[in-house]
């Protein structure tokens, strides 16, 4: 049985990722902000590095070991280098980038004692494809997938693989948000499906079960993978 920490997992891709590793026989603790206290939850924001030590240990605890780390936790960002004032640029980077990295450091030491440890990071289409009024929110997502990289040959020799999926647009609670803020939330809506190939929204289920893939001891042989899971934004163009 895999023993799993998500982080960000009490709504969106987070929680429908606790909930596919369970559904496929994992023992998981969310890490959330937002998250109801309980055996399988633990209240802490990725920006405290005390609290995500804590949390972190105590999780562990309460599992008697880990294999999985999902760090999914993150928030998003709207407009060019124009909007966001420097302030922004750094509370977005303290949750999306240094947050993973305060949970890795603190879950590798247990990780290093599994057989089958494995690190999926929670990414975005935005990291490598440009898209519009979202500078802040793509650099940040740039930074995660090169730090994948980085991890993934940092500890490849310790048996502990690093992989991320990359999203395209979810349907998440950050996408209702933004389209409750638009002055015509319904052509917003069918922007974001159009730009899909598929013609749709991804589900935050899809890109779970993307993530409970690239977690299992199934996939041994896979690390330093980019995982797509856009209804093919990023390679596909097709002709109208």
């Amino acid at each position: 049985m895999l023993r799993a920490i998500v982080t960000g997992g009490a709504s969106g891709i987070g929680a429908a990722a606790a909930t596919v590793l369970r559904e496929r026989g994992a023992r998981v603790v969310v890490l959330d902000r937002d998250a109801e206290e309980g055996d399988d939850a633990i209240r802490v924001d990725v920006t405290d590095a005390p609290g995500v030590d804590t949390a972190v240990a105590e999780a562990i605890s309460r599992l008697g070991g880990l294999d999985v780390l999902v760090n999914n936790a993150g928030i998003g960002a709207a407009g060019t280098v124009e909007d966001n004032p420097d302030e922004e640029w750094h509370r977005v980077y303290d949750v999306n980038v240094v947050g993973m990295v305060r949970v890795t450091r603190a879950a590798l030491p247990a990780l290093r004692e599994s057989s089958c440890a494995s690190i999926v990071n929670t990414c975005s289409v935005a990291a490598t494809a440009g898209l519009p009024q979202r500078a802040l929110y793509s650099a940040s997502k740039g930074a995660v997938l090169s730090l994948t990289l980085a991890m993934a040959a940092d500890h490849v020799g310790e048996g502990i693989r690093v992989n991320c999926v990359n999203p395209g647009t979810a349907d998440t609670p950050w996408v209702g948000r933004l389209l409750d803020a638009a002055e015509d939330s319904a052509a917003e809506r069918a922007a974001l499906e159009a730009r899909q190939p598929i013609g749709r929204l991804v589900s935050a289920r899809e890109v779970a079960a993307a993530i409970a893939y690239l977690a299992s001891p199934a996939t041994a042989s896979t690390t330093g993978t980019i995982l797509h899971v856009d209804g093919g934004a990023q390679n596909l163009r097709l002709r109208k």
